[in-house]
This record gives C-alpha cells, structure tokens and sequence, in this order.
C-alpha cells in the first residue's frame, strides 16, 4: 500500500497539506461549539436569563456549523482531485508496465486478472483514498484533540470514555482479522469470473454450435455463487460495525448521563451544582471521540479489500520484464550497407521449466531481398522462430544478427522499425480500415498515409477490392476483433498495415492460410515484383506458398531436418516429400 502511496506527484502532496489544514480547521470548529453549549447552560441555571442572552451563543455555534460544512466541501474537493489523478496514474502506470512485458511475464498472470488488476483494483484504491484520506486525516486529529478537551472534568466520565474507546478499538480489530483473509479470496475469484465471461464471450459461436449453453450457464453460476457467499460472509461481518458503534456510542451517552445523575446529585448536597454544565459539555467531546472511531470504521471497511487490491497491483508493477532493450541505437553502426539481412548463427531456445529445447542450432542468412521460408509439422519451431526475431523470446544460445549486428543491441524501437509482421491469427483492432492500417509508426512512413499509399498498399495485399466496395471505403468500421470481416479479408487487411510501414524485413507467420491459392500467388507475385529489397521469412504450412523461397528450413521438433531450395528438398528430403505429397500431386510439384 504504502508502495503505490509514494507515486503521489509534489501537486498532490500540496494538496494534501491543504486538506490537513482545513481539516484541523473543521475540528476546531466542531469542538468549539460545546463551549458556547456551557455557556448556554450556565446562563439558564442563573436567574434573570433573557432571549437575547441565549440567541447570541446560539448564532455563535451556528455560524461554526456554517463555517465547518464550508470546510468540509473544501477538503471533499481536495480529495476528490487526489483520488481521480492517483487512479488515473496508476491505470497508466499499470498500462504502461503490462505493454513492456514479455509473453513469459504476461503468463505469471491471466489476461482477465490482468484486467481485473487494472481496473476493479484501481477503483478500490480510488475509493479508499477519496473517503479513507479524509478519514485518516480527521479520526486521530478528533479523537486526541476531543480526549484532551474532556481530560480534568471527572475521572468517572473519563473512564467510561476510555472502556469504550477499548470495546471499540477490540471489535474492530476483531473484524479486520476475520474479513482480510475473505477479500484476498474475494480478487481471485473475480478473476475466475471475469475469465468464465470473457471465454463465453469470445467463443460464444462455439458455444451456441454445440448447445453448450447450459454447460457454461452451469459453469458460470457455480463460480458467481462462490464469489457471491465469500462476499457475503465479508460483509455480513462487516455489517455488524455500525449497529456495534451504535451500542457502544448509545451505552458510553446513558454511562455518562447516570455518572452525571450520580455526580449531580452528590454536588447538590454540596451545592455544587455547576457540574451540570460540565456533563453537557463532556457528552459532546465523548461523542466527538466515538465520532473519531465512527470514521476509523471506514477505515476498516475499506482496508482489507484495498490492501488486497494495493498487494495485486503491486505485483504487476513490480515484475521486471525479461526483455531487456537498450536506451537507443541511433548511433549503432552495422557492418553492412544493405538492409534486412538476418543471421542466425546455431541458435537455441529452450524454455523455463521445459524438459527439451524448442529450437536446436538453427543456422541460415538471408540477404536483402531474399525468401527464407519454414516448414514443418504443428510443434516444430516454425513460429518459435520468428518470436526470436521479434525478441518475443530472446535465445538461450547462438546468436542472431540484422545487419551484421546482434540483435540485443538494437532499442525496442528501431528493432520494431525495421521489421513488418502479420501474425497467424490477424489482430485487427475497433476503429476503421484507415486506422488499422494507418497503425503506429515506423522510420519508412510519415503518419498520417495519404489515401494514395493506403490503397496502394491494399492494391498489392489484394484487398483494395473487397475494401471500396464497402459503403464508406477507407473509413468503413472495424468491429472490435474484426468481426465483421471474413477471415480472409482479416488477414489482407493485416499484410495491408505490414507493407504500409515498407518495412525492411517482412515476417509472415502462417499469413496466408486464410486465403485462396489464386489470392495466394497473386500477393506473392507483388511482393516479388513491388518489394524486391524487402527480406522475408515465411512461415508455412502450404507448400505452394513456399516452393518459390531462395531458401526453405524443414523443422521436426525443433531440429532442422533439412535445408535447401524446393527443388533440392523435393529431391533429397524425406520430411519435406511426405508434406509435399501429402498436398499436391507429383504432376502439380513437377509444374
């Protein structure tokens, strides 16, 4: 807690003084108006009292009143601004540090307790500071300035305050214990909520095309009904705070009044009976002590779910990403005038954890404008290879080169300018088809692209038809995922934002696969022709796509199986026959 607590900026730590000086102001004024309560008393135990000796101290405490609401709204303005900027920082704080994480740092949590973290957690500790600050602040300032106004009027009264101030301090303790453990369970059965919902959502075809319905209905109720009776076990002991500070609050105003009634009684034989006023006044400053607990309490009902929500979000601002880039590489030289040249020198990738490699002396070069292309089972490295590339994942020996440089010395920045890439699944995002393509920047584009350069980008992806011919063109609405395109049409678009950047090297994970062959060779033919200085690595399961690369890579469980042109595989490879006779005929390969 107290971690997040010091990315408060200067602004707020002024405002904060701020609010403790009103705040002092504000008790001030409430403990001023018992003594004007005295005074009232001691004027109506004298003869002679007159309207006018009663409606002076009694304007008095009114204007106090007035002046404290004033105070209160000031300091609530001062919160409320600390609370919003706090959050708002955090998000993107949070934001920020899940954006440079690597896909191992991503997997230490699930992405719906990533966005639970990020949002629900955010929200507690935005709430917490909004009515927990003025709390905090206000509770102790009240409590200790109200026991020393009440010290010296009567050792009884005093006595019963602090028995109640005991019970008090007990029962609240009591009930932190008991409810702290049920909020840690509380965040991580949300999680499991939030993950039911989101899968449902995102496979809710599926869902409905095996009548699966009941099956996640069930699945869904069994983990709401476990997070609704966790919750309901916190706040049900939670609940019985208030009617707890009403008892003790109720008991310590009847212990004062019947030691008063004792008190009074034994002065007046004395004929003392100033006393009186003495106890109005003292059952004013007893409760402004249990009004100092009574704000405490919201303390207590905040914290055990905030210290959860603060110990969450440190967790993920604390993960140092395993990915590490240098500051810059404006002044890195290569050792090469051309550009997009990559090398891969006996390279190896073996995750953490795992029993075998995922990758085992992987070796080859691919010069500017080259084809370099893999193949192999579902397993067997292909796309394991590009990640590298990307630093996804970073080797656990060799090395791997662009330009003649090593790829680790190279800014997270630069390296992403230098390199176009279309995943295997097309990411497209909500928004139209000029911003998915127009995505971003890169040392190769200016932004924004003119209309020109979007459509000739998707002229050689082959979607500039399918593209006017929707009603708005380029500024025709892209679903969230983008669902309301085909596949096919996704994974265009997606080459269509690669090529817009004329990148220096292109990386195709499985890119074609949604698309037909003639689509297919089509696309291929224009990159040949339009991008002859532009490296790519192409990772396929279709040996058409591939049988015109300068170079194909055969992988079977992370091991290179074979290596050459398409012709020398076809003729001298066991592993690359068997997939290429599995798909066309030996006519079709001769072609």
């Amino acid at each position: 807690m107290f971690k997040l607590l010091k990315r408060l900026n200067m602004h707020e730590y002024q405002m904060i003084f701020i609010s403790v000086i009103f705040i002092a102001l504000q008790v001030w004024l409430e403990l001023k108006i018992p003594d004007y309560m005295s005074v009232l008393t001691q004027k109506l135990e004298s003869s002679g009292t007159t309207t006018a000796d009663i409606l002076a101290p009694g304007l008095i405490m009114l204007f106090l009143s007035v002046l404290s609401v004033i105070a209160s709204v000031i300091v609530g303005y001062f919160v409320a601004k600390i609370a919003a900027g706090f959050a708002a920082r955090l998000r993107k704080d949070s934001f920020t540090q899940i954006m440079n994480y690597a896909s191992q740092d991503i997997k230490q949590f699930s992405v719906p307790s990533l966005l639970t973290r990020s949002t629900n957690d955010i929200t507690q500790l935005q709430q917490f500071v909004a009515m927990g600050l003025q709390a905090i602040i206000k509770a102790p300032i009240t409590t200790i300035w109200a026991i020393t106004k009440i010290a010296g009027k009567g050792w009884q009264w005093t006595t019963a305050t602090g028995i109640a101030v005991a019970v008090l301090t007990i029962m609240l303790t009591l009930m932190l214990l008991l409810v702290q453990p049920k909020f840690k369970v509380v965040q991580k059965l949300t999680d499991n909520l939030n993950q039911i919902t989101r899968e449902n959502l995102t496979g809710i075809k599926v869902v409905h095309a095996y009548n699966a319905e009941k099956y996640q209905s069930d699945k869904l109720d069994q983990a709401n009904s476990q997070l609704t009776n966790t919750n309901l076990f916190a706040y049900r002991v939670l609940a019985l705070m208030n009617p707890g500070m009403s008892l003790i609050s109720s008991t310590l105003t009847l212990s004062v009044y019947t030691i008063g009634a004792i008190v009074i009684n034994q002065a007046a034989q004395a004929q003392r009976l100033p006393l009186f006023g003495n106890m109005i006044v003292f059952s004013s400053y007893a409760m402004q002590v249990i009004m100092g607990f009574l704000l405490l309490s919201i303390i207590f009902v905040l914290l055990p779910r905030v210290t959860v929500s603060a110990n969450r979000l440190n967790e993920i601002l604390n993960v140092e990403p395993s990915i590490k880039y240098p500051a810059s590489t404006r002044n890195l030289q290569t050792s090469t005038n051309q550009k997009g040249i990559i090398e891969f020198k006996h390279v190896g990738l073996k995750y953490k954890g795992a029993e075998s490699s995922a990758l085992t002396n992987l070796s080859f070069k691919a010069q500017q404008g080259q084809t370099v292309a893999f193949i192999g089972s579902t397993g067997s490295g292909k796309s394991t290879a590009l990640q590298l590339i990307l630093r996804v994942h970073d080797a656990t020996s060799g090395e791997i080169l662009i330009d003649g440089k090593d790829i680790q010395e190279y800014s997270e920045e630069n390296l992403n300018n230098k390199i176009g890439y279309i995943p295997q699944r097309a990411v497209l995002f909500s928004g139209t088809v000029r911003s998915n393509i127009d995505l971003g920047e890169s040392q190769n584009k200016h932004s924004p692209l003119t209309d020109t350069e979007i459509l000739t980008a998707l002229d050689i992806a082959q979607a500039k038809d399918f593209v006017l011919q929707k009603e708005k063109g380029l500024d025709e609405p892209v679903a969230q995922h983008g669902d309301n395109f085909s596949g096919g049409q996704k994974q265009r678009l997606a080459i269509t934002r690669a090529i817009a950047r004329k990148p220096e090297i292109l990386l195709f994970d499985d890119s074609f696969s949604a698309l037909d062959y003639a689509t297919d060779r089509k696309l291929r033919d224009n990159l040949a022709q339009k991008f002859k200085n532009v490296t790519k690595i192409i990772v396929a399961q279709r040996i058409s796509t591939i049988s015109d690369a300068d170079q194909i890579i055969v992988l079977d469980n992370g091991k290179v199986v074979g290596q050459g042109t398409h012709e020398q595989l076809l003729k001298n490879n066991k592993v690359y026959q068997e997939i290429a006779y599995s798909q066309l005929s030996k006519e079709e390969l001769a072609k």
